[in-house]
């Protein structure tokens, strides 16, 4: 098999690969409005809860155009904006109720869900994020909204804000529902999926906008005494900058926003803000962010009008689902998150998930049975890799799986099929010493010598199955012959497991245990071992496959014959089939 290194990059068309046709935008548009300037590509990531595989796009996307920049030769930062200084929403499901007392606070003034090792909610859910990147080999700058507020690095972008209010409000109100004459009903259609998803929002895309009673303010500050956002500024002065509020809390305040750090921009301010602050080229948005009036459409508006910059190249990126539940939404809980995926898979898989699709197409991470398809899907393409008859769009979809700008990641050095070696450790419940006797089993041609060999992908797949695969799905072989079925079988069944097990011996490896249990039912019927089945052939076939899954591990159905006949052992099969 050809090594990573031997894969590269081949010029693409815009219609065979998303991540170049971007890259080519990015470039072209840097160069036009900041020629000689690192390139800025973008992400956001709100840590109020654990961060998910839908969440993941939002990086994911970027980092693949950053990084084809970087091939280019072309300097690139990729910034990715902690929003760990938004307001603390809600108590997510399994969390002590308790925290809701913290609701309308920052998320870095939070504390950690009890049992945390960390001192806030915010550092909390972004440590697993941070580890989960470094493995997936996604380089960044991270940028803490917390941070950057509280030190008053945004210091000149708020008071110019707020000078520019009338402006601001201006474009929020072409957008703002406006009343219905009383007496007309209006006929909504249903909404379809994306829309249901887009009205439920993210939590900082459905923000208020800064609109209150005592006029309109996009500033928000968090009170003095409770620390949370339940404020309404109730006079500024442009002048001294002298701002007034009132909390719900009963506190009021007049601090001086020159000077003042415990507040921060509406959000349908802040990110066209950090756009024309950050110089950023390319950032990707979900649905939620791009319908209309929502705060990627609005925000276009604000960055050229107000803070005189530009919108980023931003395509919008569509749902990430997970085989077997409804689509991911951070504030349902018990999502699965990055970390989660990378117990189970290898990190170029998971890579590779993300770069074979356009963003505007959605997928699923599979977390049940398909699992075993998708690898097996990944295994054939590196075998087209290898020799030669692989697409273009494909091979620059592995390569960017497989390796950055900054070399290659980590790999198996010899990758066996995931659904054996799933099967392998369902069979040996993980013993090593059986493990690597039945791997060695497998290619006498090229055996394994030691289980390193096979790992990382053997410790993933035996992580699924520990933590995966339900209890009344694992395989448990027999520990005795069931001796009631042997003692009622008619002659012919007899006969057949006869067959097999005189051919073991002769055929103990992967591929000739296949072509064993097989032929047993042609041998039977008198047609040679490689005859082509036919329908009453395969009834036979199905039938045979049935008794050998109950005489071994009593059910109608398991792994893969010759694996199971692998992972039992010659002598066992003998014993648990009647033939000693």
């Amino acid at each position: 098999m050809l090594s990573r290194k031997e894969v590269p990059i081949v010029a693409q068309s815009p219609e065979t690969d998303w991540v170049s046709r971007f890259a080519d935008e990015v470039i072209a548009e840097a160069d036009r409005r900041a020629p000689g300037k690192p390139i800025v590509c973008a992400s956001g990531l709100s840590p109020s809860g654990p961060i998910h595989l839908g969440n993941l796009r939002e990086v994911m996307t970027p980092h693949l155009v950053a990084d084809e920049i970087r091939r280019r030769g072309r300097e690139c930062v990729h910034i990715i904006s902690w929003d760990d200084y938004d307001r603390f929403r809600k108590v997510p499901n399994g969390v002590d109720p308790s925290w809701s007392e913290h609701i309308g606070k920052p998320l870095t003034s939070v504390p950690a869900p009890a049992g945390s090792e960390y001192g806030s909610w915010a550092e909390h859910f972004k440590a697993p994020m941070i580890a989960a990147l470094a493995e997936l080999g996604i380089e960044f700058h991270g940028i803490s909204q917390t941070e950057q507020y509280t030190a008053g690095a945004y210091r000149e972008q708020v008071l110019f804000a707020m000078r520019e209010r009338g402006a601001i409000d201006a474009i929020l109100d072409r957008y703002r529902t406006k009343d219905k004459p009383a007496g007309k009903k209006q006929q909504q259609k249903p909404l379809d999926e994306a829309e249901v998803e887009a009205a439920a929002g993210s939590g900082a895309a459905d923000e208020d906008d800064g609109t209150g009673g005592a006029g309109y303010y996009p500033y928000k500050p968090y009170c003095s005494v409770c620390d949370k956002d339940l404020t309404t500024v109730t006079s500024y002065d442009d002048e001294t900058t002298e701002l007034s509020y009132t909390c719900a809390c009963g506190h009021s305040e007049t601090v001086k926003l020159s000077e003042h750090n415990r507040g921060k921009l509406v959000w349908k301010v802040d990110w066209p803000m950090r756009w024309a602050y950050e110089g950023v080229i390319f950032e990707p948005s979900g649905v939620d962010h791009s319908s209309p009036g929502s705060s990627f459409v609005v925000g276009g508006q604000i960055v050229r009008e107000v803070f005189g910059g530009e919108q980023p190249i931003g395509p919008m990126y569509a749902f990430v689902g997970i085989s077997g539940m409804a689509k991911m939404s951070s504030s349902a809980g018990g999502v699965p998150t990055p970390s989660d995926a990378l117990e189970i898979m290898e990190a170029p898989l998971v890579r590779w998930l993300y770069a074979r699709r356009r963003p505007n197409q959605s997928f699923k991470v599979a977390f049940d049975q398909e699992i075993q398809r998708t690898y097996d899907e990944w295994d054939a393409l590196e075998r087209k890799i290898a020799d030669g008859s692989v697409q273009a769009a494909d091979a620059a979809a592995y390569s960017r799986a497989t390796r950055t700008a900054a070399g290659e990641l980590p790999r198996t050095p010899h990758p066996l099929p995931y659904r054996t070696l799933a099967s392998v450790v369902d069979i040996t419940t993980g013993h090593d010493e059986q493990t690597l006797r039945i791997l060695r089993d497998l290619d006498p041609a090229n055996p394994v010598t030691s289980l390193d060999e096979t790992r990382p992908r053997l410790d993933r797949a035996q992580a699924w199955i520990t933590t995966h695969v339900p209890a009344d799905q694992r395989t448990r072989v027999r520990t005795e012959p069931d001796r009631e079925i042997l003692g009622s079988l008619p002659a012919a069944d007899r006969a057949a497991l006869d067959l097999l097990v005189g051919g073991l011996d002769d055929h103990w490896s992967l591929d000739g245990l296949t072509t064993l249990v097989y032929a047993v039912p042609k041998l039977q019927a008198g047609l040679d071992a490689d005859a082509k089945p036919t329908p009453e052939l395969k009834v036979a076939q199905r039938s045979f496959f049935a008794l050998l899954y109950q005489l071994l591990v009593g059910r109608d159905t398991g792994p893969r014959l010759p694996t199971l006949l692998l992972a039992v052992g010659a002598d066992r099969v003998r014993t648990l089939l009647g033939a000693v």
